[in-house]
């Protein structure tokens, strides 16, 4: 087993994960040209020099270190000269300041690395949806050192993973601990909306209402199957997957404070976790992040309100909507691990097995209704702490449908 870690940029997060199978660590900016997987202001800041120096540490330490550029869309930037220039500007500050590793979404980007960065080894971001052979063939032949499969599809699909190991002798990497819903039809415009989100100098400033999250949080709210329907590995798992010749492991996400990313680190080296899967899988505030920045990420606080309560950008009334809701959900446990959900990791032994026998892909998920017997034995949420996330999804819904229709 390898395990691929996100990084919070904590010099205490890499320490601690050296007595387990770490092998690199990745992270970036909360911003910059080309973007990423997060939403800048769902990050903890981090000042440029001091992401220097924690690369710096990463390296003596022996860990490699991937500097993502995984945007899904750069506006087209990628072919103008000045986008052109902010690319090779990026990629020179990496090698200069000891990154060895990438990943990107764009062939174009892997294309210009490959031909004047060889130095830098390439990954091919999840965001790509590798989920066929041929893909593999065109990544490879474009000279990807390692590939992430497309975890909404692949990872509950037994035929395909055996026919994507065949296909390659490439490193094939599979993201271990997302709790997206499988197969989702957002999984498109959720990544391109994030990307954006995390790209400097772009219009919104970094800052988003992720309609896409809030409509994901809906559905596992509406109906429980969601949280078994998800695409996540458990650790006690990933020996069914190193039998079909896939060892590395990648784990989420850089928001994490080092105690919850080191626990979730330990447990999937040791394969095993006996508690709540939501410790594992779930994603966290970032409120405890970067505390020796608190100046500035209380400036970056600033900045994220007055952007949200500016008229000419955005919803007023809206912008109350989710933050009243999202102070709700702290409030009640959903950010930190006294979760009003729960999930009983151990009880879900044997659960993959039969999930790979009824071959998900290819069938009516309401017709088989394996998942949502699962769901009905396993998840446990607390009835009013649901109806009230309920009814403010409905409130948030109707202003995104009809209030922005009729200026309100």
């Amino acid at each position: 087993m390898q395990l691929y870690v996100a990084s919070n940029s904590d010099d205490e997060l890499l320490r601690g994960a050296a007595d387990y199978p770490v092998k690199s660590f990745f992270g970036k900016l909360s911003a910059d040209f080309i973007g990423g997987g997060r939403a800048s202001f769902t990050l903890p800041p981090v000042l440029r020099k001091r992401f220097e120096a924690h690369v710096g540490t990463a390296r003596k330490l022996g860990f490699e270190f991937n500097y993502l550029l995984n945007g899904a869309c750069f506006d087209n930037k990628e072919l103008t000269v000045k986008g052109q220039k902010q690319i090779h500007q990026t990629l020179k500050w990496m090698v200069d300041i000891g990154v060895n590793a990438t990943t990107v979404t764009n062939p174009i980007l892997l294309r210009i690395i490959k031909q004047n960065y060889p130095q830098l080894k390439v990954r091919i971001s999840v965001f790509a949806n590798v989920d066929h052979p041929r893909k593999i063939e065109y990544w490879e032949k474009n000279g990807a050192d390692v590939i992430c499969l497309r975890s909404l599809f692949m990872n509950r699909d037994l035929r395909a993973l055996k026919a994507m190991r065949k296909a390659t002798n490439l490193e094939l990497e599979l993201l271990a601990n997302e709790n997206c819903i499988q197969s989702c039809s957002l999984d498109i415009t959720h990544m391109n909306l994030i990307s954006h989100s995390s790209q400097s100098g772009h219009e919104e400033g970094a800052y988003i209402i992720d309609h896409c999250v809030l409509e994901c949080s809906k559905a596992k709210m509406k109906d429980p199957v969601n949280f078994v329907r998800s695409d996540w590995i458990r650790p006690e798992d990933t020996h069914l997957y190193e039998q079909l010749g896939y060892h590395t492991f990648k784990l989420v996400d850089r928001s994490l404070p080092t105690d919850i990313m080191l626990m979730r680190i330990k447990a999937y080296a040791e394969r095993k976790y006996d508690g709540n899967l939501l410790d594992l899988v779930q994603s966290y505030g970032h409120e405890r992040t970067a505390s020796r920045e608190s100046h500035y990420r209380q400036k970056s606080k600033l900045k994220q309100t007055l952007h949200f309560m500016n008229p000419l950008k955005n919803n007023l009334a809206l912008s109350r909507q989710i933050g009243e809701f999202a102070e709700y959900k702290g409030m009640q446990g959903t950010l930190s691990f006294k979760q009003p959900i729960q999930i009983d990791n151990r009880q879900l032994d044997g659960f993959l097995e039969e999930v790979w026998k009824r071959e998900c892909r290819y069938n009516d998920c309401n017709q088989c209704r394996y998942c949502h017997q699962v769901a009905e034995r396993v998840v446990r949420i607390d009835e009013p702490y649901r109806q009230r996330c309920l009814e403010m999804h409905r409130g948030i819904e109707a202003t995104i449908t009809q209030g922005f229709a009729h200026g309100r």
